[in-house]
């Protein structure tokens, strides 16, 4: 297996689900679909439960993701599970493939994802091993 990463942007929209505590204000469920651009290139459907207060300054989500589409033109899916914080402002976020859950041509991937947002840009770097693949 060989290391390397791969960088790009992605768009993002989200839409409110059903709530998952009842009427609780500081807790929310969330949709969300990605359509991404690069090496990486494809469309993923995810889940996001939060809770807190971001507006504040502290809160927390996590996420599952499947994406869907190519990578280095190799076609396949994998999911992405996500884990952030939000302390006094200070962002903490791990991203990460589920083990076991790449298929087709992305089978056997495995590897993390930083996620930068900018001016209404969001950016990723996945650094990743693949059999076979370089950037």
């Amino acid at each position: 297996m060989e290391s390397t990463s791969s960088t790009g942007t992605f768009t993002i929209a989200y839409a409110p689900a059903e709530a998952w505590t009842g009427t609780d204000p500081t807790c929310a469920r969330m949709t969300f679909k990605k359509t991404y651009h690069g090496n990486l290139a494809g469309t993923s459907d995810g889940a996001m439960l939060t809770a807190g207060d971001p507006g504040a300054g502290s809160a927390g989500y996590v996420a599952m993701e499947r994406f869907t589409g190519t990578l280095a033109g190799r076609c396949g899916s994998f999911v992405l599970q996500h884990a952030g914080t939000m302390l006094d402002r200070h962002d903490t976020l791990h991203v990460v493939v589920t083990p076991g859950s790449g298929t087709g041509e992305l089978a056997g991937i495995a590897g993390t994802m930083k996620i930068a947002a900018d001016g209404g840009t969001h950016r990723y770097t996945f650094d990743l091993t693949l059999a076979g693949y370089s950037a």
